[in-house]
């Protein structure tokens, strides 16, 4: 660990955030909060059927109104060039593939009379049957090639069925996770600013990566890359759903090129569960089996999810099973049903976090029918290699996260269930596991002729404190005071970068900022007298390293330990108190980084016990469309949380030793809120959310 000349090392320092005073001012501009000269507004028009097609729209009273500049349909909108995505080819015919597809955009001088002119738009429609509804045994459900990420949909080892059968302990379970959304505090938005003089586009998006939002657009509009400048230099949370390019900014772009005027979209949260993705809903289905010492010698978990007819969107819920314990003979599997519901995507540990609710359940469950302590049956089924692929692990320290969280927890003294007056009182435990991922990057690093550095990079800061930890690396690699470093993020005109997504976002971009400090420290090691006016600057690509394919398998492992307490008057289910313990290599930064773990458990506390959103099947919309019906956790609902970690140093990973931190908290804390649960009233819920109704019903109440 190195020294800057000012003391001790900036890298795994509690450096406060660079932007915070911004953010808290007011002063940290946001995508919809750039507004060019002459700047028009649109608001988009949703479709109204679950499915079928347009067969007119009427715009007459729309463009009559005050303000108005045009409405633009499926009729006379642009034509777009093709796209990886299919839910960005908006208006380019009349199909309505789920309710909540665009269908026109209105665009006015004001976002008021834009909004008031996609009200007046009449639209005609004639509808064809509909089917949202989930069902393991659909009859159009399939088995696909991978699921999200690239994973082999299905895989199997031994026989896991014959050893089923031969378990002198079984335990075979269904759980359900209902669809969830993302709701970010910012809403997507986009300001787009087309220059036919210069014939250049400027973007200001509400993005988790400006580079991906280039790209689609070159490709969608027909023009060079060099044409296009994304700018997401402030994100106000996305939690997957801005990973990729959603409809507002090609919107936005598509109303700037036809009438030719800057335009700003910012589209209105009712509108974002049916048009910025889902995580879509799970069936599981996990059967354990084991010996009397609590030994595992079958596991097969099969998953059911949907996806949209625009886009196939798998969710990897049996992924997980695949690295957590030592089982020999072991299937994991994945169907989907394809429904005319909108397009699910990413949300904060996709797969992960349901699947780990239903392993991490139905491992308690296996524990209760053994009798042997939780903790205990997760520690001796701990694996020498990663069950799946036989590969060693790069570093795995679960056995010590799960001891240190249940001596910090007090997990011997509370683990029995009790009553505090009126008050049922239980605690619970689950593991949790996200894997390590990393993508090439580029970084270029500048010495100033005044002594401070620039370092450049296309990342973005989507909330994590990207910003801080980045300039941390650099000081460390620069040996260098991290005062004197300040660092440029969320431009295409920066060095390239991935998006920020799969919790590798520092892995990635860091691994290249470090690689273009070295190189620029050893410049300056060859350079002799002063610098000349334009400085000296040394430049990084990690496409080589980062895409050789590693020997071992990396994983962050944690623990999670809640306590709740149950009123079975009313169904209310409250965590009294949350305990994570994480391994996730070096810290780089331990302020943001607790930030990040506690901030993801609060996330699982609204997985438990408050989020869900209800398909309509008659209508096929989600009836949770804003924060008043869909309930994310409030101040009131959020109880003590400690967040800690383990010391562990990996050398199989980047220059940093560092794992990603953003996603891993989530995984697994449902599983110890709804185990806490079963512990305090001896009933076992298998359907998130624990609403009190589902509590009522379960403690026997009418």
């Amino acid at each position: 660990m190195r020294s800057t000349p000012d003391g001790p090392p900036a890298l795994g320092s509690p450096a406060p955030r660079r932007e915070g005073r911004e953010k808290v001012t007011g002063s940290a501009r946001y995508a919809a909060e750039h507004t060019p000269p002459g700047c028009a507004y649109a608001w988009p028009v949703p479709a109204t059927i679950a499915r079928g097609h347009v067969t007119s729209v009427d715009t007459t009273a729309a463009t009559a109104l005050p303000g108005v500049i045009g409405v633009l349909t499926p009729y006379d909108a642009p034509r777009l060039g093709e796209a990886d995505d299919p839910t960005l080819r908006l208006l380019q015919d009349l199909r309505v593939p789920h309710r909540g597809w665009y269908v026109a955009l209105a665009v006015a001088d004001t976002l008021e009379d834009a909004r008031a002119a996609a009200s007046a738009v009449r639209v005609a429609y004639e509808s064809d049957p509909h089917d949202v509804t989930l069902t393991v045994g659909h009859q159009d459900a399939y088995t696909p090639e991978v699921a999200n990420g690239g994973h082999p949909a299905h895989r199997e080892q031994g026989d896991p069925d014959a050893a089923l059968a031969a378990a002198p302990v079984q335990v075979d379970c269904a759980y359900a996770v209902p669809p969830l959304h993302n709701h970010p505090m910012e809403p997507h938005a986009a300001t787009a600013d087309w220059d036919e003089e210069s014939y250049h586009l400027t973007v200001h998006d509400s993005s988790q990566g400006a580079g991906p939002v280039r790209a689609a657009l070159a490709a969608l509009f027909e023009l060079a890359e060099e044409q296009i400048t994304v700018v997401s230099e402030h994100v106000g949370g996305g939690f997957g759903s801005k990973g990729t390019p959603r409809p507002h900014v090609v919107l936005a772009v598509m109303a700037a090129r036809h009438y030719g005027m800057p335009v700003k979209l910012a589209l209105p949260r009712a509108h974002l569960p049916a048009t910025v993705g889902h995580r879509a809903p799970t069936l599981h289905r996990v059967r354990l089996g084991a010996r009397a010492d609590g030994t595992l010698t079958a596991l097969t978990h099969e998953v059911t999810t949907h996806t949209s007819r625009v886009r196939e969107f798998v969710e990897q819920a049996a992924v997980p099973a695949r690295v957590m314990y030592a089982v020999p003979d072991i299937r994991t599997t994945h169907r989907v049903v394809p429904l005319d519901v909108p397009t699910p995507s990413w949300m904060r540990a996709p797969g992960e976090a349901p699947g780990m609710y239903a392993l991490e359940s139905a491992m308690d469950e296996l524990a209760d029918a053994l009798g042997i302590d939780p903790v205990e049956l997760r520690v001796r089924n701990e694996p020498l290699t990663e069950p799946d692929s036989g590969r060693p692990f790069s570093s795995r320290h679960l056995v010590e996260c799960l001891r240190e969280g249940a001596e910090r927890f007090g997990w011997a003294d509370c683990r029995e269930p009790r009553r505090e007056g009126p008050y049922l009182t239980g605690s619970g435990v689950a593991a949790a596991t996200y894997p390590v991922l990393v993508a090439p990057s580029t970084a270029r690093a500048h010495a100033l002729s005044d002594g401070s550095y620039l370092v450049e990079v296309n990342a973005t800061d989507i909330g994590t404190g990207a910003r801080t930890v980045l300039a941390q690396v650099a000081a460390d690699a620069l040996r260098a005071p991290l005062d004197s470093v300040s660092v440029a993020i969320g431009h295409t005109g920066l060095p390239a970068a991935p998006l920020a997504g799969g919790s590798s976002g520092t892995a990635s971009w860091g691994w290249a900022v470090h690689d273009a400090c070295e190189a620029l420290t050893a410049r300056m090691e060859r350079h002799h007298g002063p610098l000349p006016p334009e400085g000296v600057s040394a430049s990084a690509d990690t496409t080589q390293s980062a895409k050789q394919k590693s020997p071992y398998s990396r994983h962050a492992f944690g623990a999670h330990f809640a306590e709740v307490r149950v009123d079975p008057v009313s169904g209310e289910v409250r965590v009294r108190r949350m305990l994570g313990v994480f391994a996730a290599g070096r810290i780089l930064n331990p302020r943001t980084a607790r930030s990040q773990f506690k901030g993801a458990m609060v996330m699982g506390l609204g997985m438990a016990l408050t989020e869900h959103s209800t398909m309509d099947a008659a209508f096929g919309d989600f009836a949770e469309s804003d924060l008043a019906a869909y309930h994310l956790p409030a101040h009131a609902d959020v109880p003590a949380i400690e967040a800690h970690w383990v010391e562990e140093h990996d050398k199989h990973l980047n220059p940093m030793g560092s794992k990603g931190i953003g996603e891993i908290g989530i995984v697994g804390a449902a599983a110890a809120i709804g185990n806490a649960f079963c512990r305090a009233t001896g009933r076992r819920l298998r359907e998130l959310p624990l609403t009190p109704d589902r509590v009522l019903a379960a403690l026997g109440h009418p």
